[in-house]
């Protein structure tokens, strides 16, 4: 069951969805508090109450965006499911969280804007998340659901396309997330299968 969100982890969520898609669109050393505060109509002293500064804003939506992608994983890791079924529940739920959740932006930011430290985190857990593709993959190719590939390069075809998404994507377009989402997923284990 969700439970809901206390009042103030819901602030940080709308702080971080709108400093992401300016982060997106001005680029982070382009972008200032104020600015974010101001999309959200906030007062920028207001901001400071939810982040320190603009630094843990913008580490906070990765660490974010990848905590949840890390959850799915864990899930989808502890499923007793064939690995075609794990990597295509993983690509419908990595575009959909993409999509509707974090709005095209906070996972593909600039990382190395962040200081030496933050940066370690947010690298050491995207590290997870490929490794948790490729083990995924590795296994699919030791059952023969998969094509015997390099499973680096095809971890790095599936992220590719998925970070592609906010280039194209246009929530005012034709498909929705959920049949992107498919199409993505469809495709991508394609690829992979023998």
């Amino acid at each position: 069951m969700n439970r809901p969100r206390p009042r103030g982890e819901r602030k940080r969520i709308d702080i971080l969805r709108a400093a992401a898609a300016i982060f997106r669109r001005r680029g982070y050393h382009g972008t200032s508090v104020d600015q974010i505060a101001s999309a959200l109509n906030m007062a920028p002293g207001n901001l400071y109450y939810y982040f320190r500064n603009k630094e843990e804003i913008l580490y906070v939506c990765h660490d974010y965006s990848l905590g949840l992608i890390l959850k799915e994983l864990k899930d989808v890791e502890q499923s007793h499911i064939a690995p075609d079924r794990q990597i295509h529940r993983l690509i419908v739920s990595f575009v959909h969280l993409f999509i509707d959740v974090l709005h095209g932006t906070a996972w593909t930011l600039e990382v190395e804007a962040l200081s030496p430290a933050l940066r370690k985190r947010i690298i050491a857990k995207r590290d997870r998340i490929d490794k948790g593709f490729r083990t995924i993959i590795s296994s699919g190719m030791r059952s023969g659901v998969f094509a015997a590939r390099d499973p680096k390069l095809a971890s790095f075809v599936i992220f590719g396309a998925i970070n592609w998404i906010p280039r194209w994507y246009d929530p005012a377009g034709r498909a929705t997330s959920h049949e992107i989402a498919q199409v993505f997923a469809d495709y991508l284990v394609a690829g992979l299968q023998n």
